[in-house]
């Protein structure tokens, strides 16, 4: 098996690096906000950040790609670095501290690219999560001063906790009645957004969570998290991995029932 101890090291670096640009700019009141072309916002702070951790991977890791969602796709090769530089930006331009910067690190296997090495770390909420393939998921301070994380073990959907960002992309993609049912059949749900609800269920605090579109960048790092403390991530079309345009994660055990509640087809009208 491979050895990814000084990629993951490497990654904690370029989080380091991160979360002291975006902290410094946060909740300030002259930050500057713009509009991409998919109505989206992004912040200078956004551009700084992944200014930032391209300029050190290609001094680190020259050889690897790199594919950043404010910058696009550099490189070629079997390992490309995916990095999301704030995921969260409309929590960070409002002063809302639930955001992270997502470092993600895949290599090119049978099945495709994978993501082998992953570090979500939020800065505002004091907190910081990663993993390695065959080396598991840890969260803390850093890699030094760590704890190791794992997946519930609820068995039931009816005692289950579910995490979601929001209600309209469900509904913009025909998916509402089917997530509404899911809603009422589980014990709890809570529209913690972005980033969190994977790391919760990589934690066991949350059982599952699934998100309607979401961009490679959105799920690099937090996939390989989920899978390394014994969960499941795939997309809604139950393909492992980050590759489907959005996600379903849960502890495993209640994956199934999730996949069939998001994939119910609305009544026919008429």
């Amino acid at each position: 098996m491979a050895d990814y101890h000084d990629d993951l090291r490497l990654a904690h670096v370029l989080a380091d690096a991160a979360d002291a640009a975006t902290m410094d700019r946060f909740q300030a009141l002259d930050l500057k906000v713009e509009t991409k072309p998919d109505m989206t916002p992004v912040s200078e702070a956004d551009k700084a950040a992944e200014e930032l951790i391209r300029g050190q991977l290609q001094r680190a890791r020259p050889r690897d790609a790199i594919l950043g969602e404010e910058y696009g796709v550099e490189g070629s090769g079997p390992r490309r670095w995916v990095i999301d530089p704030i995921d969260g930006t409309k929590n960070y331009v409002r002063g809302v501290p639930v955001w992270a910067t997502l470092i993600a690190l895949m290599e090119a296997g049978e099945t495709g690219f994978q993501p082998v090495v992953g570090v979500v770390s939020a800065p505002a909420l004091g907190r910081r999560w990663w993993a390695a393939k065959g080396l598991g998921a840890y969260t803390g301070r850093s890699l030094a001063s760590a704890s190791r994380i794992g997946v519930s073990k609820v068995g039931r959907l009816e005692d289950a906790s579910f995490a979601y960002s929001s209600l309209t992309g469900w509904e913009e993609r025909g998916r509402l009645e089917g997530f509404l049912d899911l809603t009422r059949a589980v014990w709890r749900t809570r529209a913690y957004g972005d980033f969190w609800p994977y790391m919760m269920v990589a934690e066991g605090s949350v059982d599952l969570c699934a998100e309607p579109e979401l961009s490679l960048w959105d799920m690099a790092a937090t996939a390989i998290v989920v899978q390394e403390a014994g969960g499941t991530f795939t997309g809604l079309d139950g393909r492992h991995g980050p590759h489907s345009g959005n996600a379903a994660a849960s502890n495993g055990l209640l994956h199934g029932e999730l996949l069939s509640y998001l994939n119910t087809e609305p009544p026919q009208q008429g």
